[in-house]
């Protein structure tokens, strides 16, 4: 797996290989995390235009940097699965794998020879991972699904938007990236339980966008189980605690989330309404929820008194929870974020220098570099592949 000549692993997936068919993004973006754990993932691409991504805007020397963003690190192999030389080289590949991640629509793989019976025959400790929109098995695992059929069918849109609207798609596609996550945590589960048992059997593991959706919705899929309530669109505010809102100062928006009745009453306080805590609308966290909107006006009027700046100013010094409403550019300049290493570089012939997101994982004795290795041209691995049996490429990333 690694000399003396090798650089330090990156992460406690160190030496683990990945071989990945995704393409887009909730595959690509599970195979992305493993990367970032230290696995190395050779991917796998349709020859001539390679993954879909790859056209995807924006666009900087003339390459997607969306692709760039998710596939840093890996190598490109391009192989037709419906050409017999190319079907040998990917068998060999399966064999030198501890990983094998997809997400075609199901039955894709069969149609391709690949039943999970093949694969497991072919590496009996293989990891196989299958992530698709509904999942191998029930009535809807052979429609199509992207972010946006999902967010509408698992109940997400339901919940979002403007109080009182039809409710709306979150700005980002949830649901690709939840099921490449909770893939992402099965695949470290299951390298767990081999480690601790090498002669674990292979394990395929069976990922659908919306179940992972269907398990975000938390308090309130907990709502309807426990009590028949079908939740709405709430706009910012929390639907069971209050104040938790955005709310208006004199020239614009903050939020405050008050969570009990200690954080209240330093809220009444900075505000200049102490009596608020005795005041029987108020002083209880039932009390507020049922004068949800009486007492978000006062708070509003009391706000309108100064502008947002010096209302976070002193909010914060009182020790209540609030936030100005950044954008993503506010965001991405931020002292807290450039302090946790979250914006990360990558050097690239095309592309120049771009900068990309960092990784969550900050794990010591693992190095959180400030710098990422490009995401591949398609095919470029094919000059390091090995020979067969269980070959598998030399040169890492």
């Amino acid at each position: 797996m690694s000399d003396a000549a090798s650089p330090p692993p990156r992460g406690p997936l160190a030496g683990v290989r990945i071989l990945d068919l995704t393409r887009v993004l909730a595959g690509p973006y599970c195979t992305m995390l493993l990367w970032e754990l230290g696995a190395e993932v050779l991917k796998i691409e349709a020859p001539g235009l390679g993954d879909d991504m790859r056209t995807f805007p924006p666009f900087q020397g003339g390459e997607s940097v969306f692709f760039a963003t998710l596939n840093r690190g890996k190598r490109s192999l391009a192989l037709d699965l419906t050409r017999e030389a190319d079907r040998a080289v990917f068998d060999d590949l399966v064999t030198g794998a501890d990983v094998l991640v997809e997400n075609f629509r199901p039955g894709t793989m069969e149609k391709l020879g690949y039943a999970n019976e093949r694969l497991l025959a072919l590496n009996p400790g293989l990891i196989y991972a299958r992530i698709s929109g509904f999942g191998q098995t029930g009535p809807m695992r052979d429609l199509p699904a992207y972010d946006l059929i999902v967010q509408a069918l698992s109940g997400m849109m339901s919940i979002n938007g403007p109080e009182g609207g039809a409710g709306v798609r979150m700005g980002i596609s949830i649901g690709d990236m939840a099921a490449g996550m909770f893939a992402s945590t099965a695949i470290s589960a299951a390298l767990v339980e081999r480690k601790a048992n090498p002669a674990a059997p292979g394990r395929v593991i069976d990922i659908a966008m919306l179940d992972s959706q269907f398990v975000l919705l938390e308090q309130a899929l907990v709502r309807y189980l426990a009590a028949g309530d079908v939740p709405k669109p709430a706009g910012s505010r929390h639907p069971m605690i209050t104040p938790f809102d955005v709310f208006n100062a004199k020239d614009g928006p903050i939020a405050i989330a008050c969570g009990n009745d200690r954080l209240f009453g330093l809220l009444a306080a900075a505000l200049g309404r102490p009596s608020w805590t005795t005041d029987a609308r108020f002083a209880t966290m039932f009390g507020r929820f049922a004068t949800e909107k009486e007492l978000k006006a006062e708070i509003e009027t009391a706000l309108a008194g100064d502008t947002a700046a010096a209302w976070l100013a002193r909010l914060g010094a009182a020790g209540v929870p609030c936030a100005p409403i950044h954008t993503v550019a506010d965001i991405a300049e931020d002292p807290q974020i450039a302090a946790r290493g979250m914006v990360v570089t990558i050097e690239d012939d095309e592309l120049g220098v771009l900068k990309v997101p960092g990784s969550v994982f900050k794990i010591s004795g693992y190095p959180d570099t400030p710098t990422r290795p490009p995401a591949p041209n398609l095919d470029e691995a094919r000059g390091d592949l090995t020979p067969t049996g269980g070959g598998w490429i030399t040169r890492k990333r």
